[in-house]
């Protein structure tokens, strides 16, 4: 396997163990999270980004350090002090102060992923603080609408041409009479965003990495919005049809992995993808 090919994997697979990371410390098992993180990070020190370590961005410095520090010391500290578990918001951020930490480290492998982590958290956390933060506080019903009118409706309308019928009781609820009569809300994570912002910040800094043009990762980066859209769909679909047939217990058990799962998926495909066009 050559060099290309086999960063090509290992990136593949770090996507798919960091996502499911962050999935399983939201809404699973902390200690599977927790070694999902380590395998993941074992593997970004063994890929070799040949363009990332001539880059200027983020040069040695203690400042970016300390920041780093920072950062990691303050959203510990802010949910130890309030009792609350690391949301995904916390384990981006986290990441990001991480990645900072990692780009003033000697050891140059380090250096260069922690740069490539760098790109995705930070896009993370702007997309999330735009869509959830800001426009909450400019009180932009945009999150309820899109939940309701781009998630809801189109499925409810497919999986009523599969002939089971679904009633929608609420903007973003559902009430499903199967094995079992249950409501499901589609909303939060399910609206799909968390992915979306996900694949925009690999993507935009893959194409940072490589150095590629504007008008290609324009493109790309439309590309993985509508691909994001469009398995979000798949999955709501798989977990409508989950509850109907099987009820709210194995739904519950699927809601968990299946979203990470279609995510690596979805992402491998986009890497293929951009090598592919290279």
């Amino acid at each position: 396997m050559d060099s290309e090919n086999k960063n090509l994997v290992l990136i593949l697979l770090v996507l798919a163990l960091f996502t499911g990371m962050a999935v399983e410390v939201s809404e699973g098992s902390t200690v599977v999270g927790v070694i999902l993180f380590l395998i993941s990070i074992f593997l970004l020190t063994q890929i070799n980004f040949k363009h990332l370590g001539n880059s200027g961005l983020l040069k040695k410095s203690k400042t970016y350090f300390v920041i780093g520090v920072f950062i990691v010391s303050a959203d510990l500290y802010y949910n130890f002090k309030n009792g609350g578990e690391l949301g995904t918001l916390d384990v981006m951020t986290l990441f990001f102060g991480a990645s900072l930490i990692g780009t003033q480290l000697q050891n140059p492998q380090i250096a260069r992923v922690s740069k490539f982590g760098a790109y995705i958290s930070s896009v993370f956390v702007v997309l999330y603080l735009i869509f959830y933060s800001m426009f909450a506080f400019l009180n932009i019903d945009f999150l309820h609408k899109f939940d309701h009118y781009m998630i809801l409706l189109p499925t409810v309308k497919i999986i009523g041409l599969m002939g089971i019928p679904l009633e929608v009781i609420a903007t973003e609820t559902v009430r499903i009479s199967g094995v079992e009569e249950m409501t499901m809300v589609i909303g939060g994570p399910c609206s799909g965003l968390y992915s979306m912002f996900l694949l925009i910040g690999i993507v935009f800094g893959y194409s940072q990495i490589e150095k590629m043009d504007f008008n290609r990762t324009f493109m790309m980066l439309g590309f993985c919005v509508a691909v994001a859209y469009i398995s979000n769909l798949f999955r709501v679909i798989v977990l409508y049809l989950t509850a109907y047939y099987y009820g709210e217990e194995t739904m519950m058990l699927v809601h968990t992995h299946i979203g990470w799962i279609i995510f690596a998926g979805v992402a491998a495909g986009i890497m293929y993808f951009i090598e592919l066009k290279r």
